[in-house]
């Protein structure tokens, strides 16, 4: 393919599947909208004429960019920082956005994300592409610069880290709901111990405020108490998908101040994830929950 505006056209097609790409393998939605401004201007001045796959070839490049900018991200910051949340995608509770819909599928629920974190750029590369968007290891290896087994075992290193930290949510969406209810519920009523009674006892709380007011709860009792901290702020909560699941946009008085995504696992809250960052939150949108 010669045709610039052609070349241009088919990239705006696969948009939508590229930026998933990129915001899987980044957790950030800015840096994936970068990762693709940045691969489309490599696309732009490379010959496209002698390729068959052009959207194999897109995804390539998005690939690639986005493991520079994760190897970048890996030399300035050693660690993920304790509670330190990837970017949420909030959508009404009863979904309908194509592009966020895109965006959530093949489970990329909040404990992948974070589970993601954790891993090197190689393996987080080798799983996304491989576990989520079945691209050929042969393929991922020319990304990588190593062999074809050598990205396999770093995806299967990836998988069984996931396996491990991100179990899967129960299925039933409205049972989640329903456990997310008796949680609002027992806040608002002040009843201590029905509240510790529908958290897992290992549950985990993680809490992102901006730089330096992040924080990493564990334990039911400890995670009660700090729920209780701000039960005043119930009726303030709006229901929402987070990421796919059961949330809430905590916003007094019309003005946003945290969103909550849950994961259910067994019938109780597994997860916590509360982001009240003020910086991060006014870059989202909220028009459709509010």
């Amino acid at each position: 393919m010669d045709d610039p505006d052609r070349l241009a056209e088919r990239f705006e097609e696969q948009r939508p599947r590229l930026r998933a790409v990129a915001y899987r393998l980044l957790g950030s939605l800015s840096e994936a909208d970068d990762a693709l401004q940045e691969a489309w201007l490599r696309m732009s001045r490379s010959d496209a004429s002698a390729v068959d796959n052009l959207g194999g070839w897109f995804t390539t490049i998005v690939a690639r960019v986005s493991l520079n900018m994760l190897r970048a991200r890996k030399a300035k910051r050693e660690s993920p920082l304790e509670g330190q949340l990837p970017d949420l995608i909030v959508s009404p509770r009863d979904g309908g956005d194509p592009e966020q819909e895109t965006l959530l599928a093949d489970s990329v629920g909040l404990a992948l994300l974070v589970v993601l974190e954790t891993l090197t750029p190689a393996e987080r590369l080798a799983f996304v592409l491989h576990d989520v968007f079945a691209v050929p290891f042969d393929e991922i290896a020319s990304i990588t610069e190593r062999t074809p087994a050598a990205v396999r075992q770093l995806a299967s290193r990836a998988r069984r880290r996931v396996r491990a930290e991100a179990p899967v949510p129960d299925a039933d969406l409205s049972r989640q709901w329903e456990v997310l209810d008796a949680f609002s519920a027992a806040s608002r009523e002040g009843n201590f111990e029905a509240l510790v009674a529908v958290l897992d006892p290992d549950i985990v709380l993680r809490e992102d405020g901006g730089p330096g007011e992040s924080r990493l709860l564990r334990g039911a009792r400890t995670v009660a108490e700090r729920a209780f901290m701000f039960r005043h702020l119930g009726p303030a909560a709006h229901p929402a998908l987070v990421n796919g699941s059961p949330g809430v946009v905590v916003a007094p008085e019309g003005r946003v101040f945290a969103v909550m995504g849950f994961r259910v696992a067994d019938g109780r809250v597994a997860e916590i994830y509360v982001l009240n960052d003020p910086a991060r939150i006014g870059e989202m949108d909220f028009s459709r929950i509010l």
